[in-house]
């Protein structure tokens, strides 16, 4: 055990929120760290998935984005908010509302990026026939409530996406210097988003590994090696890019990105505003 470190408390069956009834319970070990949160991690973890989507919808509505993505940005937020109660719980209510909205919330930018310039009435067919695919797919995972049936259809919404985004770019972006600002911006965000996935794997498939060396370094060091934990901070800032990217992509796609720009906050997150008065006096 490191020095400072303490033993991990026995793992709770029936916690303070009663007996698990959800389909998945994830590697870290339950009300170890609180009697009143079963995954500690986990749940804390979400944290700054919800900062990110606030702090997404506050800056689309302070540079007047359209709807669209104030919506997407409360979507992002249900999604961090549904995955804590879910992880603090391990409730199968909860569970759904941590699973479902990531769908849901999904189904804005899906629309979005095949919407484009099309016509009201294409647009409200497009919404609907999205729609219905998301009502469909509820229908058939609350029936079956395997969690793969979930799993697999996030993973390849997300996959169009970013495909017709890509596309979207490559034909109304020309400028090299702000081809390569998209380029930064996607490659990031699905970096982190594939390394997040990548360690909620070695967290499913080598559980009994991981729970062996955080009762050998003891509590709090065991904490950092919660790698659904990771999965949580690593998909949140990848989807805060992702948002982003398609902020400033629909710029582009309406012809008004002489009106935005990017900006960069501590170096790191990327923020899509509207220019000021100086900005207009530089570019002449």
């Amino acid at each position: 055990m490191l020095p400072g470190g303490i033993e991990y408390p026995p793992q709770v069956k029936n916690g303070f929120w009663g007996p698990i009834t959800a389909t998945i319970d994830w590697c870290e070990e339950n009300y170890v760290v609180s009697q009143y949160i079963a995954e500690y991690v986990n749940t804390l973890t979400n944290a700054v998935f919800i900062m990110l989507a606030f702090y997404a919808l506050r800056n689309a509505l302070k540079n007047k984005l359209e709807m669209r993505f104030v919506l997407a940005a409360l979507g992002f937020a249900v999604v961090g908010i549904g995955s804590w109660l879910f992880h603090m719980t391990l409730r199968y209510e909860f569970q759904l509302m941590d699973e479902l909205p990531m769908i849901y919330g999904t189904c804005i930018p899906c629309w979005n990026v095949f919407q484009t310039n099309a016509t009201k009435s294409y647009s409200r067919k497009l919404a609907v026939g999205i729609a219905s695919g998301a009502l469909l797919l509820t229908a058939v995972y609350l029936h079956f409530k395997n969690p793969t049936i979930h799993q697999a259809a996030y993973g390849s919404l997300n996959a169009v996406i970013i495909i017709q985004s890509f596309r979207l770019t490559r034909s109304y972006v020309k400028d090299p210097k702000v081809l390569k600002q998209f380029n930064y911006m996607l490659i990031s965000g699905l970096s982190q988003f594939l390394f997040g996935y990548f360690l909620w794997n070695m967290d499913i498939h080598f559980c009994d590994f991981w729970r062996s060396l955080r009762h050998t370094v003891g509590l709090p060091y065991g904490l950092v090696l919660e790698g659904h934990g990771w999965w949580h901070l690593l998909t949140g800032s990848g989807v805060y890019f992702y948002l982003q990217y398609l902020e400033y992509l629909r710029n582009y796609v309406l012809g008004q990105e002489q009106d935005y720009k990017l900006s960069w906050r501590l170096n790191f997150l990327p923020v899509v505003e509207l220019k000021t008065a100086k900005d207009y006096k530089k570019n002449d």
